[in-house]
């Protein structure tokens, strides 16, 4: 059929149908978020118009923003389902670029389409057009290449029957999934061109379950066979291949304790007898106390990155580790025994190879043990009085929230909060981006996952920096009709990196407000909560963790209700944190004017030689 180039990519998404982990069919692509410029209006904007009974546009208010939401739509339907971003060239598209950073950081699908300039060159420079002196072919968009999966540039119509192929692979397959960009020259859009209707026939794409070599699985399960004191580590991966259940099972048969990463929490009920808790610098005590003693480490579906391994420190010198991951570019990091597979067929067929064998009673009975302590611990923080922490801030919003429930945060000091805080009461219930740890993905991120979960109330958790670096998609959210609730704590700056400043021999500078260079007396203060209410949301400020409790309750029904987010505002403590006590390499000066610095640096040499560097 005579279709245009942007038609013929508008009718191709819609044909894409994915399966939902309940089993249900439904559209690959859900959605797609646009800010039309000169460089897509025409084009690709057309095409979508023509497509609006079908295939849903949410208009975003700045790109970034707008991207973000795709990937938090993502992580919210587990990757089975994908979101669309697409922009003008320039400005637009550059903003993109942070979302796209997000997505490959964290192995998440998303879809960019920015314009591109002319083909033809004939019109150039053309408005937004950034000119490389010494090579024609180079645009901006050319800056989205370190950040995606799959990259191209579409200088003819014909060439989508080449790249269309390759961009369902990447958005679909476990093991490369991340970012496709698609760079979509202005003249080239709308250009036409004789698409096969086979192009546009419907395709399900099933989750690829990849199974493990058998030498490897073997020698998998003699690693473990010889372990006195195992320990499974689960993942993203974990969460993706919807193999929480297995891997609970896993551990029951074979008497092995549980620890999460950040991507695999609330995979397991907090309550279960062998989780040990949260893994890493923003886990717990508990989960790094067994890690430190485990002699064979099975790692599903995770990369094992510094935040989880305490910058490779958590585990035990002469630990084994086992890792089990569809990606073999993560299998084989740090010198792991690689067991290339997806986490529930892998899970399974290592039970099988494995038979009867069970680590000792009295091993497995630590993980309970320890977080029982670090449960007291947490009730401790929890406990009200003074002025509210973010810990008291999480026990709030965790106790009011059911198992439908989704939660989030990003940045800053928030993520260790509900990483380590957090009592799980829904399986695969939470998104904490700290792959890419990115500001704003909050707000924004929180927009995406309400599109995806309609059923339960979706919650992000954002710091007063956060808030202030990107929110224009609570208008979004509002106007589209998405609620969720954010709960905004105020403390005054960007206190988690106040802390590792300070924290580090530094003298405080330039995080929190009254370290902040300024020509006035009594410099001003945001009020979120008219700010909020400006940009469309119900707005409830408090002052106390009474206050708050009545607050959470009244914006869950305000978004359900009224279809907008709700936003609770509440000034928290700028220096209390939940602490799991693990070590953390930064870069701290080999030379200082502080004495404080001095001391921080022999500190983390002697961190360092504590450090694992390869096993």
């Amino acid at each position: 059929m005579r279709l245009t180039t942007a038609q013929a990519l508008v009718r191709w998404l819609r044909a894409q149908r994915t399966e939902l982990p309940d089993g249900a069919p439904a559209p690959l692509f859900p959605g797609v978020f646009a800010i039309f410029g000169h460089g897509n209006v025409l084009g690709l904007g057309n095409a979508l118009e023509e497509a609006r009974p079908h295939l849903p546009v949410w208009r975003g208010h700045n790109e970034q923003g707008m991207a973000l939401a795709a990937v938090g739509l993502a992580k919210a339907t587990h990757r089975r389902q994908v979101g669309v971003a697409t922009s003008s060239i320039g400005p637009g598209a550059l903003n993109m670029v942070t979302a796209a950073g997000v997505a490959h950081a964290n192995r998440l699908p998303l879809l960019l389409l920015p314009g591109d300039t002319f083909t033809s060159r004939a019109p150039d420079p053309v408005l937004q057009q950034v000119e490389h002196f010494g090579d024609p072919t180079t645009t901006v968009n050319d800056a989205f290449r370190p950040v995606s999966r799959y990259f191209d540039r579409i200088t003819r119509p014909e060439q989508l029957l080449n790249a269309l192929p390759q961009v369902a692979r990447v958005l679909t397959d476990p093991a490369d999934c991340g970012p496709a960009v698609l760079a979509l020259p202005q003249d080239v859009q709308a250009e036409s061109f004789d698409f096969p209707d086979a192009l546009f026939e419907p395709v399900v794409h099933h989750p690829h379950r990849p199974r493990p070599d058998t030498r490897a699985l073997a020698d998998a399960a003699d690693t473990l066979r010889r372990a006195r004191r195992p320990l499974l580590v689960l993942g993203g991966g974990v969460r993706y291949s919807r193999a929480a259940g297995r891997a609970i099972r896993f551990a029951e048969r074979h008497a092995v304790p549980i620890a999460e990463t950040t991507a695999g929490r609330t995979l397991v009920p907090h309550d279960h007898p062998l989780h040990a808790g949260p893994l890493g610098i923003t886990g717990s005590a508990s989960a790094n106390a067994l890690a430190e003693q485990a002699d064979v480490v099975l790692a599903a579906g995770t990369r094992l990155q510094d935040f989880t391994t305490a910058s490779w420190t958590v585990f035990a010198p002469d630990a084994r580790i086992v890792s089990l991951n569809t990606a073999r570019f993560d299998a084989v990091k740090h010198g792991a025994l690689s067991l290339v597979a997806d986490a529930d067929e892998g899970l399974r067929e290592l039970t099988d190879a494995l038979g009867p064998w069970r680590a000792d009673p009295a091993w497995a009975a630590r993980a309970a043990e320890e977080r029982g302590k670090w449960d007291a611990y947490v009730d401790g923080l929890r406990a009200p009085g003074g002025t509210p922490t973010y810990a008291q801030v999480v026990g709030v919003v965790n106790d009011l929230s059911t198992p439908e429930d989704y939660v989030m945060t990003a940045s800053g000091g928030l993520p260790g909060e509900l990483i380590g805080g957090w009592r799980a009461i829904g399986e695969a219930t939470m998104d904490v981006e700290y792959g890419f740890s990115c500001m704003g993905y909050e707000l924004a991120g929180a927009w995406g996952a309400a599109i995806a979960r309609p059923d339960g109330v979706v919650t992000t958790l954002v710091g007063d920096g956060s808030y202030l670096m990107l929110n224009s998609e609570l208008f979004s959210a509002a106007f589209a009709g998405h609620g969720f609730v954010a709960v905004v704590c105020d403390n005054d700056g960007y206190a988690v990196i106040h802390r590792l400043q300070t924290g580090h021999g530094g003298a405080g500078f330039n995080n929190l407000y009254a370290d902040v260079r300024t020509a006035h007396d009594r410099p001003p203060r945001t009020d979120f909560a008219a700010h909020a209410a400006a940009m469309g949301c119900a707005a409830f400020p408090v002052d106390d963790l009474d206050g708050l409790r009545d607050a959470y309750l009244a914006a869950r029904e305000v978004a359900r209700a009224q279809r907008r987010p709700a936003v609770v505002v509440i000034r928290t403590h700028p220096s209390a944190w939940t602490e799991a006590g693990a070590w953390w390499e930064v870069g701290v000066p080999e030379v200082a004017h502080r004495a404080e610095i001095t001391a921080a640096r022999a500190d983390a040499t002697a961190g360092k030689a504590k450090q694992i560097r390869y096993r």
